[in-house]
């Protein structure tokens, strides 16, 4: 997905090593105090914002300790089975406490974007086109008057598939 991945924890750095090990992670800080995690995150932020392309910083957690960071993180992800402060600190917060629904709602976060795009870009045109045409601008130049309720019709056509638009989100499943 092209997500650089840093593991930061309090955890002994030989225990770190080997989870950073099995996890795929090359990147990772043993021995971190809890505020320094949020200090972690905001370096990590600056570096991104200050890199040629825009990056977020998300930031995984699920314990007490990890909500200052999960706070400061451009996006807070808090596991669900965690403590009710990462979870109030986080922005997302995971149903099951399952490291790999992570891609799943980054995922999911990019689709419901790129909806959002698509239904502001298509209820744009169609009221461009739309309002003037139900207005009468057509009958001035001496074309048909539109009547009212096929105005209605017509816009609760384009409500609809705005609608529909949206749904196609629910449609989404898990990929292993």
């Amino acid at each position: 997905m092209g997500v650089e991945t840093v593991m930061l924890t309090g955890d002994h750095l030989r225990t770190a090593r080997q989870m950073a090990r099995q996890a795929g992670v090359t990147r990772y800080e043993a021995g971190i105090l809890p505020g320094d995690k949020a200090d972690w995150v905001a370096r990590l932020a600056e570096a991104a914002q200050a890199g040629q392309k825009a990056r977020a910083v998300a930031m995984v957690g699920d314990g007490i300790n990890d909500a200052p960071a999960l706070a400061r993180a451009d996006v807070g992800i808090a596991i669900g089975t965690g403590t009710d402060v990462a979870m109030e600190s986080a922005d997302i917060v995971l149903v099951r406490s399952d490291l790999r629904d992570v891609p799943l709602a980054i995922r999911a976060s990019h689709r419901t974007m790129r909806t959002i795009r698509q239904n502001l870009f298509w209820a744009f045109c169609y009221n461009v086109i739309g309002i003037p045409i139900a207005a009468g601008v057509l009958h001035i130049f001496g074309g048909p008057l539109l009547s009212p309720m096929i105005a209605a019709g017509a816009m609760s056509f384009s409500s609809l598939s705005v609608v529909l638009n949206a749904l196609r989100l629910s449609l989404m499943r898990k990929q292993a």
